[in-house]
């Protein structure tokens, strides 16, 4: 066993004595290296991944979940300050259901499951009507958490004590929620409008004005009804103004910091925002022809009379009930020619007839005011920036303004003196300007490089020495293996073969068709002696 253990370290001590101290400390340090780079893909491919398994507990939920994963010699941990806990990546699904099977995690409220389960004769009516209080809670807070954006709910409900006599007046009931919202979300009315109609619905004689809700950033969702349109509209109204004001504030700032520098402008926009809105009917009637004023004909007639000839005379005596008061005769004609024309037209003509029903711009630019503060290029010296320039910002800005007022609101075109009061460009130095440092751009550290550079180094020396002992060992072992060919002369006297002539003649059949395991066999022949 010596013997063969020892044969196989002579090759080895052999070559260890043949390599130089640079050449030592190369194989040395690629050892290491493979030795590092093997430790390392076993502590990645061994290491167990903790995903979490639930999330947003309660710490005594936390603590429940805890005791029964460590009851089973599962690997746990608590992140997140206690509300959540993390499993391995494999035992997720399967600890789920194992765990719901169990009824974990009991959140401590109590439901309307609680009445079935729970279900005697003894409990009082003050203890019923608090348990009610409380499953009626539960089940709503269960409700909202199913809406988007809602991650958790908590609600306070009041319901008032009935009254013991018919006549008395039934108060009614009030609601406080507190929502957790997902950051950033943002509810739409109708969102909100469905909320408050869930929660009014579920709780008995509760009307909407009695809701309350908000989040954990203490910001209110009011609901927009008839009997707080003011304030709403207020609200929208202001948000309308601010919007304007941002806008135009936003155009001059990009303008100007284009031409100037975004850090050598300062733009503030005050807008006075008409809000007047006009409903209005007209019927109008306007003829065909504008210039003579004549519509359409449509129907027209036309009646000619014409008498020509003679009558008779009149004459006689009036015939009277009463001739003694009449008084009267006819006077007698001279002759009874005579002529007579009438001529009746009658046209029926259509005009235009225009129905308009008008509504007006909900809101109208009135009034704008545009304030521009300039630095100039060299801030010690306010003449760097040149009047022409001020002049070309000012011509800017009244164009803004002439274009974003509403003509209708003035009554008259604006003019330049008018456009002139609205604008104030001022120049001069910022003393107040905030400095933002230079954030480094995330990236790899430098001596990542460094270290990676060394190993390469390190692993092509230790290629290199390697490959040049070799070809070097080979080159020495070439110069051993050219043993000269020993001159046969036959033998005239034939001799027997025996055992030491068949051992020389496989020595030489060896040294001639394998010299490399000659050459070892050599080696080892010296080495043992």
């Amino acid at each position: 066993m010596k013997e063969t253990l020892q044969r196989y370290l002579s090759p080895i001590q052999d070559f260890w004595k043949r390599r130089t101290g640079k050449q030592r400390v190369g194989l040395i340090a690629s050892l290491l290296f493979v030795l590092l780079i093997g430790i390392s893909v076993a502590y990645f491919t061994s290491r167990t991944t903790l995903v979490p398994l639930y999330s947003n507990l309660s710490p005594s939920e936390t603590g429940a979940i805890k005791e029964s994963l460590d009851g089973r010699g599962i690997v746990s941990e608590i992140a997140d300050g206690g509300t959540t806990i993390k499993v391995p990546s494999e035992s997720v699904d399967t600890l789920k259901v194992e765990l719901a099977a169990e009824g974990i995690p009991k959140s401590g409220s109590i439901d309307y499951s609680f009445f079935s389960q729970n279900a005697g004769l003894g409990m009082t009516d003050n203890e019923f009507n608090v348990l009610k209080v409380e499953a009626m809670q539960t089940e709503l807070g269960d409700l909202i958490k199913g809406i988007e954006g809602v991650k958790d709910a908590k609600v306070m409900i009041n319901l008032p004590e009935k009254g013991i006599f018919v006549r008395d007046e039934t108060e009614q009931a009030s609601a406080s929620i507190v929502l957790n919202t997902s950051p950033g979300y943002n509810f739409k009315e109708e969102q909100i409008q469905a909320l408050y109609h869930l929660v009014g619905k579920s709780v008995p004689n509760l009307p909407t004005d009695n809701i309350v809700i908000m989040n954990q950033y203490f910001e209110y969702f009011d609901l927009k009804n008839e009997e707080n349109s003011s304030g709403a509209s207020f609200a929208s109204q202001n948000e309308v103004k601010l919007e304007v004001q941002r806008d135009v504030q936003r155009q001059v700032q990009n303008m100007l910091g284009t031409l100037i520098g975004h850090d050598k402008v300062i733009v503030s926009v005050t807008a006075d925002i008409d809000f007047t809105q006009e409903n209005r009917e007209e019927n109008l009637v306007q003829p065909v022809d504008e210039e003579n004023m004549e519509g359409i004909a449509i129907s027209a007639q036309r009646i000619t009379e014409t008498f020509t000839g003679n009558g008779e005379q009149a004459g006689g005596v009036p015939q009277a009930e009463d001739p003694a008061d009449a008084g009267t005769t006819y006077l007698e004609g001279t002759n009874g020619n005579g002529d007579y024309e009438k001529v009746e037209e009658t046209i029926n003509n259509e005009v235009n007839r225009i129905r308009k029903e008008i509504v007006e711009s909900p809101y109208k630019v009135r009034d704008l005011g545009i304030q521009v503060m300039v630095e100039p290029p060299n801030p010690e010296d306010p003449a760097s920036l040149p009047q022409d320039r001020v002049d070309d910002i000012t011509k800017i800005l009244g164009t803004i303004v002439r274009t974003t007022i509403d003509k209708s609101t003035t009554g008259e075109a604006l003019t330049d003196e008018a456009v002139q009061e609205k604008i104030v460009v001022s120049v001069q130095p910022f003393n107040g300007k905030i400095e933002f440092s230079d954030q480094p751009e995330a990236s790899i550290p430098w001596w990542i490089y460094a270290a990676g550079g060394v190993l390469l180094a390190a692993l092509l020396t230790v290629l290199f020495l390697f490959i040049h002992s070799r070809r070097k060992a080979v080159a020495e072992e070439a110069v051993i293996d050219e043993i000269p060919e020993p001159i046969h002369v036959p033998d005239v006297n034939r001799e027997n073969d025996n055992e030491g002539t068949l051992r020389k003649k496989q020595l030489e059949k060896m040294a001639k068709e394998k010299p490399e395991d000659f050459a070892k066999l050599l080696r080892t022949w010296l080495t043992e002696e």
